[in-house]
């Protein structure tokens, strides 16, 4: 997918109609992969440019502080720099704001649309404890299974947490592992006594069953969603 420049809206030539040619285009591509309900990386890097844009109009030189995981200090002084030469001249500010104004109108219901199909998604899975859950649930597996399709995929989780000055945040490390074919035999119950025999390194792990009653494209969608919805699972349930 080709994204936005981070700074698209003031670099180069400051014209409306070039950059809602630029605006239009990336959002036309957007829409195609949420036609076929590939959500990722679509929804996240939409968010990032939309929230971008609501940063520069209520603070120009402050993101750094919004976005310091996607920000180089080359980026940043870049802002500056550029917000810096165009800050003197009204016509070029009033370009911008029209250009911003427009751009998150546009990005608004995109991304509305994004929620919706997460929503959807996160509505058809279903997720189960296998077996005992140990009283610290935040590292072991999980196995998924897309729609009616035989074979699961299995992955190892962590959980961590980590806190800004303002608020607490969960984030899950995933490793895939392996892949086996469902039957009656090859059960969820089955595949944890092996996980458990031949991967010493967690002899007590927390192992969870996920399933979506729907196929969806597993790289861009189930398995973003999975990781999310198992996080609010755990988190509840703990």
């Amino acid at each position: 997918m080709k994204s936005l420049g981070l700074n698209w809206f003031i670099e180069g030539s400051l014209d409306f109609e070039y950059k809602k040619y630029i605006l239009l285009n990336y959002l036309q591509e957007i829409n195609r992969h949420f036609d076929k309900s590939k959500l990722y990386p679509n929804l996240t890097d939409l968010v990032f440019h939309y929230n971008n844009l609501l940063d520069f109009k209520h603070n120009k030189t402050g993101l750094q502080q919004a976005f310091p995981q996607r920000l180089t200090q080359a980026d940043i002084e870049a802002v500056k720099l550029t917000y810096k030469k165009i800050i003197a001249d009204d016509s070029s500010m009033m370009e911008i704001e029209r250009i911003i104004t427009y751009a998150i109108s546009k990005m608004d219901p995109t991304i509305q649309t994004g929620k919706e199909i997460y929503d959807f998604v996160e509505s058809r899975l279903n997720i189960d404890p296998v077996g005992l859950i140990p009283l610290m649930p935040y590292h072991g597996y999980f196995s998924l299974r897309n729609g009616n399709e035989r074979t699961n995929w299995i992955y190892e989780y962590q959980i961590s947490f980590f806190e800004s000055k303002d608020d607490r945040y969960r984030g899950i490390n995933i490793q895939f592992v392996d892949t086996y074919q469902q039957s009656i035999t090859n059960t969820p119950e089955s595949i944890k006594l092996d996980l458990i025999k031949h991967r010493r390194h967690l002899p007590n792990p927390a192992v969870y069953y996920v399933q979506s009653d729907i196929s969806f494209p597993l790289e861009q969608t189930l398995l973003p969603v999975a990781k999310r919805s198992l996080v609010k699972y755990i988190m509840k349930a703990a």
